[in-house]
C-alpha cells in the first residue's frame, strides 16, 4: 500500500552523498590544522625581523626604523 515496499529509491543515493560530504569535510579540516600547526610561529621572532616587516607595511617611518634600529644594535666597544 501507498507503495511502502519500492525500496529506499533516491534517499539511499543523497544519503551516500551525504555521509562523503561529512567524511571529506571531517578530513579537509584535520589536515587544515595540521598545515596550520607547522606554519605557526612560537613568538615574534627577531626584532630586527619585526622592525623590518612594520617597515615594510607602512606601519612605521624609515626614521622610526632607524631609531629602533639604533636602539637594538649591541654598543661599540671601544678598544
Amino acid at each position: 500500500m501507498w507503495h511502502a515496499h519500492d525500496g529506499m529509491g533516491w534517499w539511499m543515493v543523497f544519503g551516500g552523498a551525504i555521509w562523503l560530504l561529512f567524511w571529506g569535510s571531517i578530513i579537509y579540516l584535520f589536515f587544515q590544522a595540521l598545515i596550520h600547526r607547522e606554519h605557526r610561529h612560537d613568538g615574534p621572532g627577531d626584532p630586527m625581523d619585526v622592525a623590518r616587516h612594520r617597515l615594510a607595511r607602512g606601519d612605521i617611518t624609515p626614521q622610526q626604523f632607524e631609531e629602533i634600529a639604533r636602539h637594538l644594535r649591541p654598543p661599540a666597544q671601544s678598544p
